[in-house]
């Protein structure tokens, strides 16, 4: 893991600029997600927030999964999963949920949080793979088998909304991680790669193995990898601002004026 004096982003200028936010101000505007400093924070050491995992999703969506225009591969964000799992009829979330008609593989991030008051009260995450033309959901979890029945679960609700049956299979030989903070880690790493070197590269013929087995999982470097991204928008999007703010009539805000919205990617 990074040790105390880990600074991903280096300079000066990147370090006093994280220095100077509260933990709920906004630090990058990606697409629909506004990750917070919390949220790029927990990527040093700690556990993977909501909103983490769903900027992870809402980049391969958009950096990878647009070069496959012909792919039907939805990726379920944790706050939809996790409404799945709380409601009791799972159809009745059919207008909330992308339109499952045409699609081919569904990624799922799984949390043990069972308490809808209590934002964030999960304490493990793990990662369901539904190949709905083989009927099968793949469990991943690196702490197996803590989300086991939650991951059971989100199959039986998906198999509901899908109208067809689901075969569970819990992935025994999954790669377990060596302490308790990288099990969102472990989610978004196996998801790429399941997606871009299982799924997406796979010829239409080929039998592909969902197992994970002998896969070594490099959580710190999946982390620092992960804020290099995160940080390489911000440049991006403060380099956009830059740009807009020098055609309009008053380009600099007044002195105590605290009105500059995050850097934002929504489009090349």
């Amino acid at each position: 893991m990074p040790g105390e004096g880990f600074h991903p982003f280096g300079g000066k200028v990147s370090k006093r600029f994280r220095e100077s936010l509260a933990p709920d101000d906004a630090y990058l505007s990606y697409y629909d997600i506004r990750l917070t400093k919390e949220d790029v924070d927990t990527l040093k050491n700690d556990w993977l927030t909501d909103n983490t995992i769903a900027f992870w999703e809402e980049y391969l969506e958009h950096e990878e999964l647009r070069k496959y225009p012909s792919s039907h591969i939805v990726l379920l964000r944790p706050s939809m999963a996790f409404m799945l799992m709380q409601t009791p009829d799972p159809l009745s979330l059919k207008e909330a949920l992308p339109n499952f008609s045409k699609t081919t593989h569904i990624f799922l991030p799984i949390n043990d949080a069972r308490n809808v008051s209590v934002a964030e009260g999960g304490s493990h995450w793990s990662l369901l793979l539904v190949s709905v033309i083989d009927r099968i959901a793949f469990h991943y979890d690196s702490l197996s088998p803590s989300n086991y029945h939650e991951a059971e679960k989100a199959t039986y609700q998906l198999s509901r909304l899908l109208g067809k049956p689901l075969r569970f299979r819990n992935l025994d030989d999954s790669p377990q991680q060596e302490n308790s903070s990288d099990c969102g880690v472990y989610v978004c790493i196996q998801m790429r790669h399941l997606l871009l070197k299982r799924l997406l590269s796979a010829n239409a013929q080929e039998k592909v193995s969902m197992s994970m087995a002998g896969k070594l999982v490099d959580a710190a470097g999946g982390r620092k990898e992960m804020l290099r991204i995160i940080e390489g928008f911000r440049k991006e999007g403060e380099r956009r601002r830059s740009q807009d703010e020098s055609r309009s009539a008053s380009p600099f805000p007044r002195k105590g004026e605290k009105s500059r919205s995050p850097p934002r990617i929504d489009g090349p």
